[in-house]
């Protein structure tokens, strides 16, 4: 994307950023920015409240565009995000192929009655011709965040601006629904995968999904693959920030109703708009602000719905296989992150503790395998409080471990068994098949109704000093094909067991794997 080999090999991806901001705005292609973040026409707005400004990273602006009649601009690609509380906070999101003027959202309780109109924010995204594939290209989102809330309510919801109100007749089809977290304990059911971006396989997934009817859903890092190469340097090659187009267009049928909340992987960090690669994530994104570094590391925080919590962090800052970020955060993601271990143990509200993100604790891929960063940083913490699933993406297939502890198998946990975290280990989950060519294993499948266990698969961990190739014992579910994960949610009485009824679900619709994870209520 611009660095010659000879520097890039020297510099750090900061320097390389700033090297090619100085190349292109030398050039006069960039004409005063790479990247404008926050033309706030609006922002973060509140029901029953009162208004609070939203906050956006700036910069400069982007080469000066003309607006057109806003009649004949249709908005595409929503997607909503829980706020820091999910029971009350929900961001819509949404893109616009030109500026448009005073862009809003309305939104009631009945899709007839849209009676409160809010004024939404624009982050305009400017990419020079002569990076990646790209060629000159401005994308345009526009964000409303909402607040005051009611738990457990559903909302509708349409999104529009001068020229094109949600409100009118002829735009009733474009009405939308989302609802809110509930405030006490019951049945829910969410979705995960990791490693999506766009084709006939990444549909089919979605429209799997939204028949699922989940409350939310987990994407597990590498989102559009807008920068195929995913190194997270300047000289990825390929990059085209217009795939973002067709994932959000794509992705519009599900994540308009539900929550869509990303982790970042290893292809997010795109990083010719930012130093630390997600500029153009926090364009294109709106998630929950309470995690510990949202200049570094805006993709990590955590949300409640009903009794389970649940964690996004960033393995980017402890990667040793693709270390462009390695130790962005000086440690305190991991801090933080023990702290929101602790914080939820300790609530009498919160049963079930849920941890996704990108890059493989366990894995027996033949492409990444597992990561030794996350072992050293993370793991331990995942035992010392026994978090109940974790779910990862990065290698593209299923694979479900046995019970974990102390990088051994404790307990094996058979198709259709019930682990019990409290005592017995971790499960590790990898739901890396959502859409993108798939990888390999070293031993043959084995998934519900295809069973070919072995006692042991030759793998390898992703270590500071390279690639160290290990024999493990706990692989017990292998699958290669399209797949995500589905998990039901029961809530319990007191003293009586809670469950999350896990489920690997084929792009077929075929059940893969199942197995429960039980732990007392409190």
């Amino acid at each position: 994307m611009g660095v010659p080999d000879e520097l890039a090999d020297r510099m750090s991806m900061a320097e390389q950023y700033e090297y090619l901001r100085a190349k292109f705005s030398r050039r006069s292609m960039i004409r005063g920015g790479a990247v404008t973040l926050g033309t706030v026409t609006g922002g973060s707005f509140v029901l029953g409240g009162t208004a609070q400004a939203a906050t956006a990273p700036t910069q400069s602006s982007a080469p000066a565009a003309q607006h057109v009649d806003g009649a004949f601009v249709a908005p595409f690609g929503r997607h909503l995000a829980f706020g820091d509380d999910a029971g009350t906070e929900m961001t819509i999101s949404w893109q616009v192929p030109v500026p448009v003027k005073k862009p809003f959202v309305r939104i009631g309780t009945h899709a007839s009655h849209l009676s409160v109109k809010i004024e939404a924010e624009v982050r305009s995204l400017y990419t020079p011709a002569g990076i990646g594939a790209s060629g000159d290209h401005t994308q345009y989102y526009v964000h409303a965040k909402l607040a005051n809330l009611k738990p457990g309510k559903t909302y509708f919801y349409g999104v529009g601006h001068d020229g094109f109100d949600p409100a009118s007749p002829q735009f009733a089809s474009t009405i939308g629904t989302f609802t809110t977290a509930p405030r006490h304990k019951q049945p829910f059911t969410f979705t995960a995968f990791g490693d999506q971006g766009v084709s006939y396989h990444a549909l089919a997934n979605d429209s799997l999904i939204l028949g699922q009817n989940p409350s939310f859903h987990l994407h597990a890092g590498d989102i559009a693959y807008g920068d195929p190469a995913g190194q997270g340097k300047p000289t990825d090659t390929g990059f085209d920030s217009r795939v973002w187009d067709q994932f959000l267009a794509q992705t519009e049928s599900v994540a308009k109703s539900v929550p869509w909340m990303v982790s970042y992987g290893n292809h997010d960090m795109e990083a010719w708009y930012s130093p630390n690669g997600y500029g153009g994530e926090e364009a294109r994104f709106t998630l929950p602000d309470n995690g510990p570094d949202k200049k570094n590391l805006p993709g990590v925080y955590s949300f409640v719905y009903g009794n389970t919590a649940v964690i996004s962090l960033d393995p980017n800052d402890v990667s040793f296989e693709i270390p462009a970020n390695l130790g962005i955060s000086g440690g305190t993601q991991t801090k933080w992150f023990e702290a929101q271990l602790k914080k939820f143990r300790a609530s009498k509200d919160i049963d079930f503790i849920v941890v996704f993100f990108h890059h493989c604790a366990y894995c027996t891929s033949t492409a990444h395998a597992s990561e030794g960063g996350v072992r050293q940083e993370w793991v331990p913490l995942f035992e010392k409080y026994t978090v109940d699933l974790v779910i990862n993406g990065h290698n593209h297939q299923y694979e479900r471990t046995d019970l974990i502890k102390g990088n051994k198998v404790t307990k094996k946990l058979p198709i259709g068994e019930t682990a019990y975290p409290e005592t017995e280990g971790v499960v590790y989950v990898t739901a890396g098949a959502a859409g993108r060519s798939l990888y390999a294993f070293t031993a043959p499948d084995s998934y519900e109704g295809h069973l070919n266990e072995v006692d042991s698969v030759a793998s390898f961990i992703n270590t500071k000093d390279g690639k160290v190739n290990e024999t493990v014992a706990w692989s017990r579910v292998r699958y290669l094909n399209y797949s995500f994960l589905r998990v039901d949610v029961e809530p319990a009485a007191r003293g009586h067991y809670a469950k999350l009824k896990v489920s690997g679900i084929a792009e077929t619709g075929d059940r893969i794997d199942h197995f429960t994870v039980a732990r007392k209520a409190k």
